[in-house]
């Protein structure tokens, strides 16, 4: 035998069905402010006034870099645009995943070669972001961010 659908029926599916839908909303939002790496500059305004007199500084220097996963260990490489090795003042590298900080990491780098460096890298699999930022030796800033997707067993 069948309930006769009531008014007070209907405004407990209503309520629960958005009930529900509010409760997953809350929950995701929470998780995606928890995990969230932040920001990415103090003041963007500031960071765009110098960000053309960098740029040309440098695509005059010239440098490709590129960095390679292999057995553990991160492998990453700078060229100038002939293609030969560079050796900047400073270099430094951090390898972080794009939403949340829990595993980023900034390997130490060992020169192996002209424009050649090597660090310990053991990456979980998935997405990683390597930031690169070197300094020539005239001073001038190379940053670069590299994408990468580390698949099964690093």
């Amino acid at each position: 035998m069948a309930r006769e659908l009531t008014g007070k029926h209907v405004l407990g599916i209503a309520l629960l069905a958005f009930g529900t839908i509010i409760g997953v909303n809350l929950v995701m939002a929470y998780s995606a402010i928890s995990t969230f790496p932040g920001l990415e500059t103090k003041s963007s305004y500031i960071a765009s006034q110098h960000f053309d007199s960098q740029r040309a500084a440098q695509q005059t220097l010239g440098w490709n870099a590129s960095l390679d996963i292999e057995g553990g260990r991160a492998v990453l490489r700078i060229v100038d645009q002939q293609g030969i090795g560079v050796f900047p003042e400073t270099l430094a590298l951090q390898l972080r995943r794009p939403t949340h900080q829990r595993d980023d990491i900034r390997p130490v780098l060992t020169p192996e070669a002209l424009g050649r460096w090597s660090a310990s890298a053991d990456l979980a699999p998935g997405n990683w972001n390597a930031d690169i930022e070197a300094v020539d030796r005239d001073g001038t800033l190379f940053r670069q961010r590299l994408y990468l997707v580390v698949g099964q067993g690093g």
